[in-house]
């Protein structure tokens, strides 16, 4: 890449960078900046911000609930583990988007198949994603993190995309204020281990702003040519 695009991706990134810059002696700054901010106030703050979700969403929780059940039936929550914080492994809670229909042979149709325009609507709007927030009151996840995926990656990432695992997974995260499902994996990790290396309360803002731009947006729902994000398949040697 080269012109203009270049040096528009640069300024993006050195924006990201100062958003989680540490500025020694600038007091409160500093602190929610290095090691106070992810080791105590994170946690406190991702405690506050769960809890106070839960309570003004549940209505819209049970809304949403109540429809998953009539147009998709029970189970009205999937469930599936996924590694969280150095790479233990989790239940982590989604409203259903998919049926659970299967070929003659009884396996899963693709999920492009299964994939209902009800279910589209509900992760266009994120509102799938809303009882990750007991997972976040539980202490599985952050409000801001890497997303969590499936435990079958964990033995194909390279030592510096592990370190993706460093921190709790979050709701949001930066690689999905940065593309989301659209951009490919070696840049969604890239994204994610930038995030570990600059975690600070001022990215956190940063990031949650963003997340709000990108939902009312609805952009990076799904990746080019497919249904949901295409399957990590490890990295090429």
């Amino acid at each position: 890449m080269s012109g203009p695009q270049s040096r528009s991706a640069v300024r993006k990134r050195n924006r990201i960078q100062s958003a989680g810059s540490v500025r020694p002696g600038q007091g409160a700054y500093s602190r929610l900046s290095g090691g106070l901010y992810r080791d105590y106030f994170k946690r406190l703050l991702d405690v506050i911000l769960s809890a106070a979700g839960i309570l003004a969403l549940w209505p819209v929780m049970a809304a949403t609930a109540l429809l998953v059940r009539i147009q998709l039936g029970t189970p009205v929550v999937f469930r599936q583990q996924r590694p969280g914080k150095g790479g233990r492994l989790f239940w982590m809670y989604k409203f259903r988007t998919m049926t659970d229909d299967r070929d003659e042979s009884g396996a899963l149709l693709p999920d492009e198949k299964r994939l209902t325009s009800f279910g589209k609507n509900l992760r266009a709007s994120s509102l799938d994603e809303l009882p990750e927030l007991f997972n976040i009151l539980k202490g599985d996840m952050s409000v801001v993190g890497p997303r969590p995926l499936l435990a079958d990656y964990l033995p194909l990432y390279s030592k510096s995309q592990m370190r993706r695992h460093d921190v709790r997974p979050g709701l949001t995260g930066l690689a999905q204020v940065k593309g989301r499902n659209a951009i490919s994996w070696e840049e969604r990790f890239r994204w994610d281990v930038l995030y570990t290396e600059k975690l600070s309360f001022w990215m956190d803002v940063f990031i949650c702003v963003e997340t709000i731009k990108t939902v009312l947006k609805r952009d990076g729902i799904q990746a080019e040519g497919s249904a949901t994000m295409e399957a990590f398949r490890g990295n090429e040697k």
